[in-house]
């Protein structure tokens, strides 16, 4: 399936270790595949600079925040530093976002009440600083709809992979939901349909790169024991994820990409004069 539009890639970490050696040649692969834009949400307080760099080095975005699985080895004093960051940068139009953000029940060995302080402060930081959120979402719907309730902020909930109940909650919330690689499993039914089923406009699409490869890039356990290596996910993979997900909702690539676009702008309002720009 062909597709002349262009995509926002909602979830991007070009600042990973994976990429460290050739970023530069991965973001160029994904523009030539049609991802005009990425959005590189920091995980914790010390690549606030390097996401910012690369954002701007390739013209994308970015948020900053204290991912739940960094919360171990996070000071409390990391909160102080992501409030004097976002003000610090308040005029950077590049800075669209508080992420990423939230919460993780499926990691085990993780204090739960200590990831819901990191969460509770960091949305009333996004409060603060007038931004939305861009949260994990992994085993922990119901909480992080919780503490939304009592903070309110919008934004995007990433690789969201819940029930329809808890999709109609975000949406009704004035959250969109990323839908990406996972969504390619033929045994992914929940969140197949899903991302079939839920309203156009409540959904973006993303990569999470290079983490939640395609099921293209995928290799077993047993494959990787014989040698073969596993596929490294990149924001090039995008339009071939969201070819899949509008097969599966039986509209074309152009359109899902057209929507999903102005779906993120909806949700990270400071994209727009920068996506208007290009």
């Amino acid at each position: 399936m062909t597709c002349s539009a262009a995509w926002i890639d909602t979830h991007c970490h070009l600042d990973a270790p994976e990429f460290a050696a050739d970023s530069a040649a991965v973001r160029a692969r994904a523009r030539a595949a049609g991802v005009m834009h990425c959005i590189i949400p920091a995980v914790e307080a010390g690549n606030f600079d390097a996401v910012a760099r690369l954002a701007h080095q390739h013209g994308d975005s970015y948020a900053l925040g204290i991912h739940p699985l960094a919360t171990p080895r996070a000071a409390l004093e990391d909160l102080q530093l992501l409030d004097r960051a976002l003000a610090a940068r308040r005029d950077d139009p590049r800075l669209v976002a508080v992420g990423e953000i939230g919460l993780d029940y499926f990691v085990p060995g993780l204090d739960a009440e200590r990831q819901e302080l990191f969460y509770r402060e960091q949305l009333a930081i996004a409060r603060r600083h007038g931004l939305p959120v861009i949260l994990h979402v992994r085993r922990s719907a119901d909480r992080l709809l919780k503490h939304l309730r009592a903070l309110p902020v919008g934004g995007i909930a990433h690789a969201f992979n819940g029930s329809l109940q808890q999709a109609r909650e975000f949406l009704r919330l004035g959250f969109r939901l990323g839908f990406g690689g996972a969504s390619t499993y033929d045994r992914a039914l929940q969140l197949r349909r899903l991302a079939a089923e839920l309203p156009l406009e409540g959904i973006v699409v993303e990569t999470d790169a290079p983490d939640i490869p395609p099921h293209w890039l995928y290799r077993t356990a047993e494959q990787r024991a014989g040698g073969t290596p596993q596929g490294r996910n990149e924001p090039a993979e995008l339009p071939r994820i969201g070819a899949g997900i509008a097969q599966l909702r039986g509209i074309g690539a152009d359109e899902l990409a057209r929507a999903t676009t102005a779906n993120a702008l909806a949700a990270l309002p400071r994209l727009r004069p920068i996506i208007g720009a290009l």
